[in-house]
């Protein structure tokens, strides 16, 4: 495996899972009612993403993916919870 940024399959793929999750989290982030919540979100967001742009163990990727995931997952039950 090379370190020649995210050109090569391997890097490419996994440059496309942490843009899809941005992305997720990003669009879950949207349903928070009050505009407060929404700014300090994004706010966390783009702060969490851009601290770890320069990660590239490859498992240490894979783990902030699975812990995102997590995360996500997370904010769209505590969504679901407030609008029941």
């Amino acid at each position: 495996m090379c370190n020649c940024c995210f050109s090569c399959p391997p890097q490419f793929l996994r440059r496309q899972q942490v843009l899809q999750l941005y992305r997720r989290i990003l669009r879950a982030i949207r349903e928070v009612p009050t505009e407060d919540d929404r700014q300090y979100l994004k706010q966390w967001a783009r702060e969490e993403f851009k601290r770890n742009k320069d990660a590239t163990e490859e498992d240490t990727i894979k783990m902030m993916i699975t812990h995102g995931n997590m995360q996500l997952q997370e904010l769209k039950k505590t969504l679901q919870l407030a609008k029941s």
